[in-house]
């Protein structure tokens, strides 16, 4: 079977008018992605507030001040903080799609291969990378809630992967 072509698509919160914008496409995202996904993660030490959360700035806030001390986890080459949330939960997806832009990297990994679908970085850079079949699915579902899609993401290009013998 070949292959899927894949479409990097930047999701920071420069990008949108209001970062609610960006937590709701995310949602969306995970909702979609569900049967793909084996695991979404996030550092929970120094979370921030985005300059742009503007509507769900209380609310995010009360989250990360109710958050528990996590406990570093022994990682071969250091000690790692992450904290992992079951994104069958619905309180547990919404609270991952606002948090993931409060953290320093947050990660939502595929089931099967370690591919990465989405990940956001220091409170601002976001990005998504979408197989066509995950990336179509993911568009028809913003459009069938009548949301607009990016401008940015419609003209994206999608890629394939360079055999591993021109990665180099």
């Amino acid at each position: 079977m070949p292959e899927e072509a894949v479409t990097t698509l930047h999701a920071g919160l420069s990008l949108f008018e209001r970062a609610e914008e960006a937590f709701a496409l995310l949602e969306t995202f995970l909702e979609v992605a569900q049967p793909w996904i084996k695991s979404a993660t996030l550092d929970p030490a120094l979370l921030v507030l985005p300059d742009e959360m503007t509507d769900d700035r209380a609310v995010v806030r009360g989250l990360i001040d109710a958050m528990p001390a996590t406990e570093p986890k022994r990682a071969w080459y250091s000690t790692v903080t992450e904290r992992e949330y079951d994104l069958t939960d619905e309180q547990a997806r919404w609270d991952y799609t606002r948090l993931a832009y409060c953290s320093r990297l947050a990660t939502v990994w595929s089931e099967g291969s370690r591919t990465t679908y989405f990940e956001a970085s220091e409170q601002s850079s976001a990005t998504y990378w979408l197989p066509d079949s995950l990336k179509a699915q993911y568009f028809e579902r913003i459009t069938a809630k009548g949301w607009e899609i990016p401008a940015d993401w419609l003209a994206a290009i999608p890629k394939y992967k360079k055999p591993w013998w021109k990665r180099f």
